[in-house]
Protein backbone atom coordinates (compact mmCIF):
# COMPACT_ATOMS: atom_id res chain seq x y z
CA UNK A 1 0.00 0.00 0.00
CA UNK A 2 1.40 3.34 -1.05
CA UNK A 3 0.83 6.08 1.53
CA UNK A 4 0.20 9.58 0.09
CA UNK A 5 2.71 11.40 2.32
CA UNK A 6 2.19 14.69 0.49
CA UNK A 7 -1.41 14.69 1.72
CA UNK A 8 -0.68 13.42 5.23
CA UNK A 9 2.35 15.60 6.05
CA UNK A 10 0.42 18.89 6.44
CA UNK A 11 -2.08 17.21 8.77
CA UNK A 12 0.72 15.79 10.91
CA UNK A 13 2.44 19.18 11.01
CA UNK A 14 -0.82 20.85 12.06
CA UNK A 15 -1.39 18.22 14.78
CA UNK A 16 2.13 18.67 16.18
CA UNK A 17 1.76 22.47 16.11
CA UNK A 18 -1.58 22.25 17.94
CA UNK A 19 -0.18 19.96 20.63
CA UNK A 20 2.85 22.25 20.95
CA UNK A 21 0.59 25.25 21.44
CA UNK A 22 -1.49 23.42 24.05
CA UNK A 23 1.61 22.34 25.98
CA UNK A 24 3.08 25.85 25.81
CA UNK A 25 -0.18 27.36 27.04
CA UNK A 26 -0.41 24.70 29.74
CA UNK A 27 3.05 25.62 31.03
CA UNK A 28 2.09 29.30 31.35
CA UNK A 29 -1.50 29.04 32.62
CA UNK A 30 -3.32 28.06 35.75
CA UNK A 31 -5.52 24.99 35.28
CA UNK A 32 -8.83 23.72 36.61
CA UNK A 33 -10.18 20.26 37.44
CA UNK A 34 -6.92 18.28 36.98
CA UNK A 35 -3.19 18.74 37.66
CA UNK A 36 -1.00 20.03 34.84
CA UNK A 37 0.65 16.65 34.27
CA UNK A 38 -2.77 15.05 33.69
CA UNK A 39 -3.77 17.75 31.19
CA UNK A 40 -0.45 17.23 29.39
CA UNK A 41 -1.12 13.49 29.09
CA UNK A 42 -4.64 14.13 27.83
CA UNK A 43 -3.34 16.58 25.21
CA UNK A 44 -0.65 14.16 24.05
CA UNK A 45 -2.69 10.97 24.01
CA UNK A 46 -5.91 12.17 22.41
CA UNK A 47 -5.03 14.52 19.57
CA UNK A 48 -6.93 16.84 18.85
CA UNK A 49 -9.83 16.19 21.25
CA UNK A 50 -7.63 16.40 24.38
CA UNK A 51 -6.28 19.80 23.38
CA UNK A 52 -9.71 21.12 22.54
CA UNK A 53 -11.09 19.96 25.90
CA UNK A 54 -8.13 21.54 27.70
CA UNK A 55 -8.58 24.86 25.91
CA UNK A 56 -12.32 24.92 26.57
CA UNK A 57 -12.58 23.75 30.18
CA UNK A 58 -9.08 23.15 31.55
CA UNK A 59 -7.75 26.69 31.65
CA UNK A 60 -8.51 29.21 34.35
CA UNK A 61 -10.20 32.29 32.97
CA UNK A 62 -7.95 35.32 33.18
CA UNK A 63 -8.60 39.00 32.60
CA UNK A 64 -5.94 39.41 29.89
CA UNK A 65 -7.48 36.88 27.46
Amino acid sequence: MDVPWAAIAPLLLLAFAFVGYCLFDLSRSEVRHLPKWAWALICLLSIPIGGIVYLLIGREASADR
